[in-house]
């Protein structure tokens, strides 16, 4: 299977104006007055240092630029599990999570109350060993103990059913031969990882993950191949997972590595102002050049033929209206 496409900002930028959408934005935030604007606009992250969080502040603060909102602000949470519930109690407006999260949340494509925006990523689980482990393969990990993300970390999530179809969670392996786990954030997981307290860290983010990165310049790491279980963890969720390429050189030495890819989706509820929706989704491709984190540049995000495919969540109507005008 081919690697996923790799999109730089120049090529974003190119492919949004060829799409003949760049006037759009600007006569649309023209046409609503400040008493349409909401006063402050919340927008669910993640954990410091994560991925979520540096798109989420990237967002909110393009979001207050453009006057989309009086005031646009990011939140630090534990993840998309957190962010879900954050949006659907309405202490959230938008919220960035993984897609087989969010589908569990809003199944099928009813009456739902959490609806998407776009698919604003491909989100990559990262299987990381210490290089000095001896682990080379996910079977090596039959009765050692795997951080796998905060609690309500969408993560935790993807971890567990991946664990599943990898024959190790207790119910399948025993007590003995069970890889144990527990719930450890980014900067929790890699130190544990650096004083061998877990003997792996799962963890799901954009290529590179900085934290990790950094963290590799000091404690050699490895990546595990996890794409041989994507069949049974697909069969066991009814959710499609994409099988991708984590390059060579993206954490230190660390070969290449295939793994689980989780498009990672921007939602609201349902009852979002449709003027509001409408505004976001402009800027998801008319200014994707301002929403792609340094630290991941080379990651397959916004690209405007991937951002209505959403992974079975059914987009908000006004964006499903955006899109049609945007690209006809």
């Amino acid at each position: 299977m081919p690697e996923p496409l790799k999109l730089s900002r120049r090529n974003i930028l190119q492919t949004a104006l060829v799409l003949g959408v760049g006037g759009s934005l600007l006569a649309s935030t023209a046409g609503c007055t400040t008493e349409d604007r909401p006063q402050e606009l919340t927008v669910a992250g993640g954990e410091s240092g994560g991925f979520y969080l540096e798109f989420a502040t990237l967002l909110a603060g393009l979001l207050q630029r453009e006057g989309v909102a009086g005031r646009a602000v990011a939140v630090t949470t534990g993840g998309s599990l957190e962010n879900i519930q954050r949006v659907l109690s309405g202490e959230a407006t938008l919220a960035v999570a993984l897609a087989d999260a969010a589908a569990q949340a809003a199944p099928g494509q009813g009456e739902s109350q959490l609806v998407a925006l776009g698919k604003v990523y491909q989100n990559y689980v990262h299987c990381i060993v210490r290089e000095d482990s001896g682990i080379r393969t996910f079977a090596d990990l039959a009765g050692k103990t795997a951080g796998v993300g905060e609690v309500g970390s969408g993560t935790t999530l993807t971890a567990g059913r991946i664990i599943a179809a990898a024959g190790l969670s207790p119910e399948t392996a025993g007590p003995e031969r069970a890889l144990k786990q527990v719930n450890l954030g980014l900067n929790q997981a890699l130190d544990a990882l650096r004083d061998r307290s877990i003997d792996v860290m799962i963890q799901s983010g954009g290529v590179p993950t900085a934290p990790i990165a950094a963290a590799a310049q000091g404690t050699g790491v490895r990546l595990l191949d996890l794409s041989e279980f994507i069949p049974a963890t697909r069969a066991a969720s009814g959710f499609f997972y994409d099988r991708v390429l984590i390059p060579a050189n993206s954490y230190g030495n660390a070969p290449a590595a295939w793994t689980v890819g989780v498009a990672n989706l921007l939602l609201c509820r349902r009852d979002l102002a449709e003027h509001v929706v409408r505004q976001t989704v402009e800027l998801l491709v008319e200014q994707a050049q301002d929403l792609v984190p340094k630290s991941s540049t080379g990651v397959q995000f916004l690209s405007p033929e991937t951002l209505i495919n959403t992974a079975g969540v059914p987009l908000h109507p006004a964006a499903e209206a955006a899109y049609r005008a945007l690209h006809g």
